[in-house]
């Protein structure tokens, strides 16, 4: 009787009952109407040890920097950078919606903070310069799926939680599929250009833009650092190809290579200076502090500093520091307003999290799994039919649960037989993360849809109309990372945290 747990909690779903009650009222009732009783207590004592857990204090912490940052202003400094870089393409503002997302991504992990925090900003503005709002509305949604995918990332904290992953491997190998659906989305803007008329190519950089003379010189320094950093990483990175295809082996000290490679960065930076307005420098400089906190987190992970929980709340600290006293955007009041928020949303994801280990307890005693596993066995023992099925079915699954507890749930049961059938752990990781991913933008209950819906102001169903043409491009990457798993591997790989 309790392989009926999963059919029971959608039917819970489809009449409305929250998702925190439906993931414990449908294993509890199957388990008292199956006599165990006793297990109905292990159930629920385990949605408290679900929360329990060292590494899911990343997610308020993450959940907090965000917060931090876009209360701090730090919304607007990216979209004014994005703007500065993409402008002058066709379609400007569609490109910088999609660039912002990216930019974003780095900062919150969450596609509907993405949604709400960008939204309310370009969607109007997109309006006014002549794009119709279902197509801002849409744009906006399909790019804010961008949010989970590139670090840091809330879902592939909870997957490798559930799973026992490396959090560092995942939101390395998160990186390029998060470029890979920003460049489709560009790509398919440009297609459409003529279809919705976009509007014609024009530069966007504010005029007047000033910048203190302490971010001046902070933001002078910091891209020194980081031009000189991407040189060694570019240099370890061509070090690793080199070994795997040949002997030769290049051994220089990376803090020696670093302090060689400053004055070319300096040299670097002042070609580029002469090339460009001081209006677009100010641009790039105010941008400049923001965009350090990606680098913090991937950079103190890679060389273990930090564990992914204490870069959490380096984030914090540092979305703090730059908001107080090098931007000065924050003021000591805005701050229980702020920890409320991220208090709220933090709440929300881990009782969701909590229920869904609890759930999990049911799937273990109902041997649901092993009965899966000799099922998929008979459709076919070729991965690669078996890896299209499942993303059809995780594709659908995302347009109806949220995609941590459907990673909570369905991770157990699925990853086990795609690696018992040589599918690498942070391959199927990536698959499963990026597809219920972009089920959150996916009609008729994708997350982001309603809330792109309760900014514009426009209907869910005409924003479902207008971002199909985006959602085929996601497929295809899907498909593309499934298919090459190099894409999302290599990363990881070189850095040394998969073999």
């Amino acid at each position: 009787m309790l392989v009926l747990f999963l059919p029971v909690f959608l039917f819970f779903l489809m009449i409305g009952l929250p998702v925190f009650f439906a993931l414990l009222v449908a294993p509890g009732l199957l388990l008292w109407l199956n006599g165990q009783e006793r297990d109905i207590a292990l159930l629920y004592r385990n949605v408290y040890n679900g929360m329990d857990s060292f590494p899911l204090m990343a997610l308020p912490f993450f959940m907090l920097a965000g917060e931090l940052m876009n209360r701090g202003g730090i919304t607007i400094r990216l979209v004014e950078f994005s703007q500065a870089l993409m402008g002058h393409l066709r379609g400007g503002l569609a490109h910088v919606n999609i660039l912002s997302s990216m930019l974003f991504a780095g900062l919150s992990g969450s596609a509907v903070a993405d949604t709400s925090a960008l939204g309310s900003t370009l969607i109007p503005a997109m309006e006014k310069n002549g794009y119709s709002r279902k197509f801002a509305a849409a744009i906006t949604a399909a790019s804010s799926v961008i949010g989970p995918i590139i670090p840091p990332s809330g879902i592939m904290i909870i997957y490798a939680y559930v799973m026992g992953e490396s959090v560092a491997a995942l939101f390395l190998a998160g990186i390029v599929p998060g470029v890979l659906v920003g460049a489709g989305l560009m790509m398919m803007v440009r297609v459409l250009a003529d279809k919705y008329d976009l509007p014609k190519a024009e530069r966007i950089v504010k005029k007047d833009i000033t910048i203190r003379p302490v971010e001046y010189w902070i933001s002078l320094v910091l891209l020194r650092i980081n031009v000189a950093g991407f040189l060694v990483a570019v240099y370890a990175g061509v070090k690793a190809l080199l070994a795997t295809i040949t002997d030769i082996d290049i051994s220089v000290d990376g803090w020696t290579l670093f302090f060689v490679f400053l004055p070319v960065a300096h040299l670097i930076l002042l070609n580029i200076r002469r090339r460009v307005t001081q209006e677009f420098r100010f641009v790039c400089k105010r941008a400049v502090a923001p965009l350090q906190t990606p680098i913090i987190i991937l950079g103190g992970i890679m060389i273990g500093v930090f564990t992914p929980t204490e870069a959490s709340s380096i984030a914090v600290a540092y979305a703090l520091l730059i908001s107080f006293f090098v931007l000065r955007t924050m003021k000591l009041g805005d701050l229980p307003s702020i920890f409320m928020k991220a208090a709220v949303s933090s709440a929300t994801v881990l009782l969701l999290v909590g229920a869904a280990v609890a759930f999990k307890t049911v799937v273990s005693l109902s041997h649901a799994p092993e009965q899966l596993a000799a099922f998929v066995i008979t459709l076919s023992e070729n991965p690669l039919v078996l890896l299209f099925l499942i993303n059809i079915l995780l594709f659908v699954v995302g347009m109806f649960l949220d995609a941590g507890p459907a990673i909570i749930i369905l991770g157990p049961i699925l990853a086990p037989v795609f690696i018992d059938l040589g599918v690498h752990p942070v391959h199927f990781a990536i698959i499963m993360s990026v597809n219920l991913t972009v089920g959150l933008a996916t009609p008729p209950m994708g997350l982001v849809l309603f809330v792109a819906s309760s900014v514009s102001g426009e209907r869910v169903e005409t924003i479902s109309r207008a971002i199909l043409p985006f959602l085929a491009v996601e497929i295809v990457v899907i498909f593309m990372i499934t298919y090459f798993p190099a894409l999302s591997m290599t990363i990881p790989r070189l850095a040394g945290f998969i073999k």
